[in-house]
């Protein structure tokens, strides 16, 4: 029986708006080899949020503690709160044959690149700025102002796609989740990922 390969880390980043947790909460319930890194956060739990599950909940002093150890991957400071990336956690579930989603932003995005090169990155793009807008003002969430805000950020954010592996747009749900699926498959059977298969059906030949 072969045994499981080492998972791949795939970064996802998009603006807001873009439809990238709809994405990857469908790409999770659908792909059972696919799991998605828990952050830690200093900020409160949301109504329905469960600890472990949908962040690892500590305080600041906690949070700092980690920095200072080295913990993660990559962390920031989001309006007053704490936001980071375990490495203990993204290596586990690696090692258990899990492909790793890390669902960040572009900041997040190029601190990953830096401390793992061999992170595959993702970008989802809107079909036109048009359509974002039209989203975000569809949530009834925001004011005109931080809308006005969000399609700014938006702008800034799409341009640094250019540095990432991939470019998917996300203008039909069932597409861009076949894309995202695609890419993900498609480095599993990269030879650089099949090294250790190559090697021991040659031992054992």
């Amino acid at each position: 029986m072969r045994t499981p390969q080492k998972g791949n880390i795939f970064i996802i980043s998009a603006a807001s708006g873009t439809g990238k947790t709809t994405l990857v909460s469908r790409l999770l319930n659908r792909n059972k080899d696919i799991c998605a890194s828990v952050s830690h956060t200093t900020r409160q739990p949301r109504e329905g949020e469960i600890d472990g599950k949908h962040y690892h909940f500590v305080n600041i002093s906690q949070f700092e503690h980690l920095i200072n150890q080295s913990a993660f991957l990559e962390y920031a400071n989001v309006f007053g709160n704490y936001y980071g990336t375990s490495q203990e956690s993204v290596e586990q579930l690696q090692n258990q044959g899990y492909d790793v989603i890390l669902e960040i932003d572009v900041q997040g995005a190029e601190q990953i690149r830096r401390a793992l090169p061999e992170s595959i990155s993702i970008f989802l793009l809107p079909p036109s700025f048009q359509s974002l807008s039209d989203r975000l003002r569809g949530r009834k969430t925001d004011s005109e102002e931080v809308i006005d805000k969000r399609l700014s950020e938006a702008r800034n954010e799409i341009e640094q796609s250019l540095l990432f592996d991939y470019l998917v747009v996300n203008d039909n749900l069932d597409e861009a989740e076949n894309n995202l699926l695609h890419i993900i498959k498609s480095n599993r059977l990269k030879q650089s990922n099949q090294k250790q298969f190559i090697e021991n059906l040659l031992e054992n030949s």
